[in-house]
């Protein structure tokens, strides 16, 4: 959940069905669960997730734990901002500081957890780590800057979308022989996974470089260069 007053920009693919099934589910909550917990609840799912992970270095089926782990992350991230509006508790303040600092680490623990499984090489999970800190990090500078909280990159991507694609993923990987075809560049092996986490974190950084772009150009509008007198 971004500031109050800051702009919320959702434009996923998802996005009307997800809004409406948080609210469904919010107004389902039993009166002991708080925003808070929730949000303690999607650091617990990463952390199920990255379990997951590295246990399908003994039995790829494992995958599946990864999986709802993830399912479990969504849960906790997403509904955390909306049972405080459904029940009119926001602490947009305390909310924003508390819901994006835990963020930074169950991404980090999410993308650990897979570069210690086989499915990607350590190095790999770390550039998509990369690039979607870089994304973050740009997002709260705009929430300072623009008053805007932008929850969607490239169109129609935000991060119910992208847990899905490692959902399917995973599913890919228990269900297929890809995870044994190898590729030797120069002298280092690369699986399939491993080149698909390289292209979705080049597309994290062409989606930073474009908003980026289009931002530089808005804002140097707004903020003209000074002539020296």
């Amino acid at each position: 959940m971004g500031k109050e007053k800051s702009e919320r920009i959702q434009t996923s693919f998802l996005n009307r069905m997800e809004k409406k099934a948080l609210v469904w589910l919010a107004n389902r909550q039993p009166k002991w669960m708080t925003s808070d917990l929730l949000t303690f609840i999607g650091v617990l799912g990463a952390i199920i997730c990255a379990v997951g992970y590295i246990l399908s270095r003994y039995d790829i089926y494992w995958l599946w734990l990864s999986s709802f782990g993830l399912v479990v992350n969504w849960y906790g991230d997403s509904l955390d901002g909306t049972l405080a509006r459904v029940r009119n508790a926001q602490r947009p303040i305390y909310g924003f500081f508390i819901d994006h600092s835990l963020d930074a680490i169950t991404i980090c623990i999410m993308c650990i957890g897979a570069g210690l499984s086989h499915v990607f090489r350590l190095d790999v999970a770390m550039l998509l780590l990369v690039g979607y800190l870089v994304l973050s990090i740009y997002t709260y500078i705009c929430t300072i800057i623009k008053d805007e909280f932008r929850l969607t990159y490239g169109g129609g991507f935000g991060p119910t979308e992208l847990r899905l694609i490692i959902i399917l993923l995973n599913t890919i990987v228990m269900y297929t022989s890809w995870i044994n075809i190898r590729f030797d560049l120069y002298g280092y092996a690369f699986g399939v996974y491993d080149i698909v986490g390289f292209i979705m974190s080049v597309i994290l950084f062409i989606m930073w470089f474009q908003q980026f772009a289009k931002d530089r150009k808005e804002l140097a509008k707004k903020d003209p260069k000074k002539i020296a007198e």
